[in-house]
């Protein structure tokens, strides 16, 4: 069956149509308030609550790190201005606290990573996407999909909860090593904060699961006629593997938490052992707060392509795009990721070459993790190469998808050199380690957030965001970011230790006064910069120019419908007769597309377009037959 389709030009294509997603999405009922923005199974709908609570939480987070940039950068600054909003975290001399200090620490990390970066993006994206560019009507369980929403908020409103418990929320580092987490008595933030961030976290995990599962059966399952595997869009597959990441990765998370509460309430040993507190021997023996650190980062380096994955996928689509061209090596930029997606789970004890392991076993680790610097190069060499020559639109979302190639392969540089076992060994504890893992995953991730909500925004809310303030927005976070996180090196190699409290009472680090205080101004400026963001986000949901139907002339299903509704097109589902990248293709204009044609153009009507590409396919598809 065939329906004509018209673009945002007024060109006009015969689009092939399929029955069999047909069923009572097409129908369209009524729907109260409540269900259809609230307990809502319409996975766009589910996105952008995934989205709100991400940006509210990234608020959140980036305001807890700018207070204890305050009192790292400025020691001898009155804090008094903020004990109308913070309380009694400022103590009576007018600073912040020690113990508020941890725990803001530990907040801003555990926001940052978990609520931010793995819901905020991949639920965000995930969730509208998938079933948008594979041609679903909706996930294949739009009940659990709701669910993982809800376990999401459950976690997220304990955890925010946490933050007015009188002892404080949790203190004991975002990684909330043992001992600290295990004895409620060690510090303020072990007793109550601590339950609460475990409880929060086990809530978080069932989210993530129930996500992921959803995600992988709904590619796996509900893709249109002729959308096979190899003529996925990229951000699919980065989807797709993230949520095999989760699935797998996740329940080793829980476990350690499960662990550690049996350590807490039920007397048992697995993390402690010959513990004192205030001189007194507490009657713990055998274990080991070592097994926690594996068990934590064999989640801890998946998570850090959990957050990655979704942000590289979402670039790839969006440099191709802007770029005009068909993505280059499409096949090696999967291969890439599931080799990323392969290699996640055998690097993990880079993160405790200090924990005193065997020198040969961290041999072993050392050699694994210089060698998924290779994928990681191939993604980064073949976005250098889409963009080579490529008729480049700048738009926002290609400006903080050109900055995310910036700051991964800027990070990534520095990865090599932690890598190394006898170098981290020396910088491991110093601000190196804070500047590397805040540019290659915070940075890296928050740009390819940023530059999906840009790009898809309009099919979100069917307006269009103000480009100008984009521009602006973009060039403050991208400078910013670099003017926090360079100098962090340079006193980092110094020796500048990190997790310090204060360093104004050490002689040897008065030296980088100065700069310290560059470092704390550079991150309140950026800080500040996001509100150009979240005005320009707010404002374009009600005042924004109207939207057209397909704003950036792209390939991808997402573009082929109208203001969906629930169930997402309106009769049939196109068929895809191509990839996702045919841009700039030879004679392409004949079709009346100008420089791209969409996925559900068939080849037929292309018998100029010199489709290696597609012949490829054919060769590989008869491969597999025989």
């Amino acid at each position: 069956m065939a329906e004509l389709h018209h673009d945002n030009h007024g060109h006009t294509a015969e689009v092939h149509i399929d029955h069999h997603h047909d069923h009572e999405h097409d129908h369209h009922h009524e729907q109260s308030f409540i269900s259809k923005y609230i307990f809502t199974e319409d996975h766009k709908t589910i996105g952008k609550q995934f989205l709100f609570m991400g940006l509210m939480w990234a608020f959140l987070g980036g305001a807890m790190s700018v207070i204890f940039r305050l009192q790292l950068g400025f020691p001898d600054l009155s804090l008094e201005f903020l004990r109308p909003i913070i309380g009694t975290w400022v103590n009576e001399t007018g600073k912040l606290g020690q113990e508020p200090y941890l725990a803001l620490v530990t907040m801003h990390g555990t926001i940052m990573v978990f609520f931010v970066l793995t819901a905020g993006l991949s639920g965000t994206f995930s969730n509208f996407l998938i079933p948008l560019q594979i041609g679903a009507r909706d996930m294949a369980s739009g009940f659990l999909n709701m669910l993982s929403f809800w376990f999401f908020f459950a976690a997220s409103v304990i955890m925010f909860a946490s933050l007015f418990l009188e002892t404080g929320p949790a203190s004991g580092g975002w990684v909330i090593y043992p001992p600290l987490s295990a004895l409620p008595e060690a510090v303020p933030g072990s007793g109550a904060g601590m339950t609460f961030w475990l409880v929060s976290m086990t809530l978080f995990i069932a989210s993530s699961l129930l996500g992921s599962i959803n995600y992988i059966t709904t590619v796996i399952n509900l893709r249109t006629k002729g959308m096979s595997f190899s003529r996925l869009p990229l951000t699919i597959w980065a989807f797709f593997l993230t949520a095999i990441i989760g699935i797998l990765s996740f329940p080793v998370l829980f476990a350690a938490a499960l662990l550690l509460v049996f350590d807490r309430s039920f007397g048992t040993s697995f993390y402690l052992s010959e513990i004192y507190i205030g001189g007194k021997a507490l009657h713990h023996v055998g274990g080991s707060a070592i097994l926690y650190q594996h068990l934590f980062w064999f989640l801890g380096h998946p998570e850090v392509y959990i957050v990655l994955l979704p942000a590289l996928g979402i670039t790839s689509e969006i440099i191709a795009t802007n770029a005009r061209k068909p993505i280059f090596g499409y096949r090696a930029m999967v291969g890439s990721m599931i080799g990323i997606a392969v290699l996640s789970f055998i690097v993990w004890a880079h993160h405790m070459f200090v924990t005193g392991m065997n020198p040969f076993l961290g041999t072993v680790f050392m050699l694994l993790t210089l060698i998924i610097a290779v994928p990681s190069a191939v993604k980064a060499f073949n976005y250098i190469t889409t963009l080579w020559r490529g008729n480049i639109i700048f738009t926002p979302a290609m400006l903080f998808s050109i900055g995310l190639v910036s700051v991964f392969i800027s990070g990534g540089v520095t990865g090599i050199v932690l890598g190394n076992n006898a170098l981290d060994i020396q910088l491991h504890d110093t601000y190196f380690v804070v500047a590397h893992f805040h540019i290659v995953m915070g940075s890296a991730s928050f740009f390819g957030f940023m530059a999906g909500v840009y790009h898809w925004f309009p099919k979100m809310f069917g307006r269009m965001m103000d480009e100008k303030l984009g521009y602006v927005h973009f060039w403050c976070t991208f400078i910013g970011i670099y003017l926090v996180f360079f100098p962090m090196h340079y006193i980092g190699i110094a020796g500048f230790p990190r997790r310090y409290y204060s360093f104004s009472t050490f002689d040897a680090f008065k030296t980088f006064s100065d700069l310290n205080m560059f470092i704390s101004a550079a991150a309140i400026f950026t800080f500040s910069a996001q509100a150009l963001f979240a005005f320009n986000f707010v404002y374009s949901i009600f005042r924004g120019r109207l939207a057209p139907m397909n704003p950036w002339n792209s390939n991808t299903l997402e573009w082929t419908t109208k203001n969906p509704g629930h169930g997402n097109w309106v009769g049939e589902i196109p068929h895809v007769h191509r990839w996702a990248y045919d841009y700039n293709k030879p004679d392409a204009d004949k079709d009346g597309f100008g420089d791209y044609i969409p996925q559900y153009v068939p080849l037929t009507e292309t018998p100029n377009s010199n489709l290696e590409h597609e012949a490829e396919l054919v060769k590989q598809e008869k491969k597999v037959a025989h």
